[in-house]
């Protein structure tokens, strides 16, 4: 068995913000997109709302490759932003701002998808973080999206970043979780047996309508329609680039470590579908202050203690890769809260959601000088 590249991609989604009202405001205006496209090529793209600026790396080596792509990245999109009369900031989801007063990006395929899902696409104003690694041989890759679901619930616990959504603190820390739900083809998948299992159910989609290609599957984690990379799409967008670098590491550390039990013939257990959307809500309402199910001992157990294990279980292969510095980042979020608990933060001490923009804007540009 051919060892698999364990290359790393990232994708972020950014919201651009007028400064004074901090409301949404789109970038089309100020030509952003193509501006960007000007400095950064293909790495700089449009979302199907005006206010959406979506990045990607290139492939990238390693976490440290991927941390100078995606600093540079933020760095350049931060100030183009700024030199039009914007601000550039990283949350799931906007403190106040009302998806029915933003427009559709004028694309074929946004505006299709419009006509599509209706009002449940025009209000999908969300933001999101994804992450790519890269393995080559597609029956290997199904394998390790079956174990890799386990984990899913405790990376969106780390990234939760949307505790706010219409002016209302709903009470969750991944809201965005919630507003992404009413889109078909979402969550946690089931496993699959085979490469050709997985295949046979998207031809089936495509055969009787019900999308015309596999990119029309937006589960939290997937093998990329056109990329040899196995994709997970469960994280809010962080605020800080070290938090968007340190799941990246761990994402990466996670399928290696499940590539070399596959490899060694010592499958992870896999569970149910169902099992796992329990621990998703879990990670959804409470975040990193609440407990997930150890399904192996059939109990609850508080976050922290969870994370202590899978902290334990990477460890060798994020030696072997060089990214333990960058996972133990995790270890600041663990102490000092996400993007959620530290927006409600500086709501709770302020009772202004304007200040809670000034913030995330602020947290957006830490580290990046």
């Amino acid at each position: 068995m051919t060892r698999p590249s364990f290359t790393i991609g990232i994708e972020e989604e950014y919201m651009t913000v007028d400064p004074q009202t901090r409301e949404l405001r789109s970038h089309i205006d100020a030509e952003i997109i193509e501006k960007g496209k000007l400095a950064l090529r293909e790495r700089v793209k449009p979302e199907m709302h005006q206010c959406v600026v979506e990045v990607g790396t290139e492939i990238c080596h390693n976490i440290q490759e991927a941390r100078e792509e995606i600093t540079s990245i933020r760095r350049q999109m931060v100030a183009l932003a700024r030199a039009n009369g914007l601000r550039l900031a990283a949350a799931a989801t906007h403190p106040f701002s009302d998806w029915r007063k933003q427009s559709i990006y004028p694309d074929e395929r946004y505006l299709a998808l419009v006509e599509d899902m209706q009002l449940v696409a025009r209000a999908n104003l969300i933001f999101g973080l994804h992450v790519h690694v890269g393995i080559e041989d597609r029956e290997t890759a199904i394998h390790i999206m079956n174990a890799a679901r386990y984990f899913l619930p405790h990376i969106l616990a780390l990234s939760t970043n949307s505790p706010f959504w219409l002016g209302d603190e709903t009470g969750l820390k991944s809201y965005r979780c919630k507003v992404f739900d009413k889109f078909p083809r979402t969550n946690i998948p089931d496993h699959f047996s085979s490469y050709s299992e997985y295949e046979n159910f998207v031809n089936l989609l495509i055969k009787t309508g019900c999308i015309d290609n596999a990119k029309k599957i937006w589960w939290d984690l997937r093998p990329h329609p056109h990329f040899s990379t196995i994709e997970f799409r469960i994280c809010d967008l962080p605020m800080r680039m070290d938090e968007t670098i340190a799941l990246a590491a761990l994402i990466q550390a996670t399928v290696v470590m499940l590539w070399k039990l596959h490899y060694n013939n010592q499958g992870f257990r896999l569970y149910h579908r169902m099992l796992l959307m329990e621990n998703k809500w879990r990670a959804v309402r409470y975040g990193i202050d609440g407990k997930l199910i150890d399904f192996g001992k059939g109990l609850e157990s508080p976050f922290r203690d969870l994370m202590e294990e899978y902290f334990q279980m990477v460890a060798p292969v994020a030696d072997e890769l060089g990214s333990r510095h960058e996972i133990e980042y995790l270890r600041k979020v663990l102490r000092d809260g996400t993007g959620a608990d530290r927006q409600l933060r500086v709501w709770r001490e302020t009772r202004d959601l304007n200040a809670v923009v000034d913030y995330i804007i602020e947290e957006t540009e830490a580290g990046l000088s």
